[in-house]
């Protein structure tokens, strides 16, 4: 969801570039532009978290699951904005009522997309750090990251 925000700014700059108004086909751009954008974070952290229910520290999966889940990400991003792209330089009347949603969604798409390779990453870590403080906090003691992403299989949570 930390995705969002990033999609939106980068569907306002694309209008600013194009030249065009945000319209209400401009919000309905930005709704899909949502759900692709979740959808990425949530292909890259579902790796993760299969890589840390193995036992790999959270450093490592979050690299593993950036190695191997860039090309899909990338690969979906720009189908998507191809597949656009011949909107965004249609100039019949018919096609101006849809050419604020294709500029939502493709240039939301792409700084979106850029961003969720990094900054999801960087936000994992920032939560796993949040807990081991809040952990520090509320017992005392100060778990390494490792003991943080341990998973109880007995008790099916994670403990921390």
């Amino acid at each position: 969801m930390s995705a969002i925000p990033f999609g939106f700014v980068g569907a306002v700059w694309g209008h600013v570039i194009m030249g065009f108004d945000i319209s209400i086909m401009s919000l309905m751009g930005i709704v899909a532009l949502s759900g692709v954008v979740v959808n990425d974070s949530l292909v890259f952290l579902d790796f993760v978290n299969r890589f840390v229910g193995q036992g790999i520290k959270i450093e490592d999966a979050l690299m593993r699951a950036g190695s191997s889940r860039i090309r899909p990400i990338v690969l979906t991003s720009l189908t998507t904005v191809a597949g656009l792209g011949p909107m965004l330089l249609e100039r019949s009347f018919q096609a101006q009522f849809l050419i604020p949603m294709a500029v939502s969604l493709c240039f939301g798409l792409l700084f979106a997309t850029a961003i969720t390779l990094i900054l999801v990453p960087v936000f994992s870590l920032v939560g796993n750090d949040v807990a081991r403080l809040w952990h520090r906090l509320w017992s005392g003691t100060w778990p390494s990251r490792e003991e943080a992403d341990v998973h109880h299989p007995e008790s099916g949570s994670v403990h921390i």
